[in-house]
């Protein structure tokens, strides 16, 4: 699977399969992620991989999240605020951004997640003072198959193009 096909297919999953992930594909995603560019290649992040039920149990606690618990893998996005206060949200972003296209195209299913207690969060996994908790994202196999939705679909879906892109200038079309 290429990359735009990675990005067509992609979608929010809450409903997982109980199938666990292979160790291979979660040391993918993961090395993925590792991989993402950052700025002054500071790479500010630490990702915390949670399997534990009850750990998982407890995240879904969050008014959002509460999925989570049936998903076989959480994985918590922190960033290092004080190695890079201007950028370790952008950067944990960019590189939770490749976890979930390398998820994708290992036919698994991913959530983004920002609704959670970080004090709770960074309390129960140890997460040091200087980091913060940016987002969660669930990882599984998505109890339906996922597929590559049509162009219609995709349009009817997404603002257009010309809704959403300027030229030279904002407002202004090519």
């Amino acid at each position: 699977m290429d990359v735009f096909e990675a990005v067509l297919k992609r979608r929010s999953i809450r409903d997982y399969a109980s199938t666990p992930v292979s160790k291979e594909k979660l040391e993918k995603i993961l090395e993925a992620a590792r991989l993402a560019p950052s700025a002054s290649n500071i790479q500010p992040w630490h990702f915390v991989v949670v399997t534990d039920a009850k750990k998982r149990k407890k995240l879904a606690e969050a008014p959002y999240a509460k999925f989570l618990d049936k998903s076989p893998i959480a994985i918590v996005g922190c960033g290092d605020q004080k190695a890079s206060p201007k950028w370790y949200l952008v950067d944990v972003a960019i590189a939770m951004q490749n976890m979930v296209l390398t998820a994708t195209s290992e036919d698994l299913g991913t959530c983004w997640i920002g609704s959670f207690n970080e004090d709770q969060v960074k309390e129960m996994l140890k997460i040091p003072e200087n980091f913060k908790v940016v987002s969660l994202l669930a990882i599984g196999y998505p109890r339906e198959k996922m597929s590559v939705p049509s162009e219609t679909y995709s349009i009817k879906e997404r603002k257009s193009l010309k809704e959403i892109v300027s030229f030279e200038e904002y407002g202004r079309s090519s």
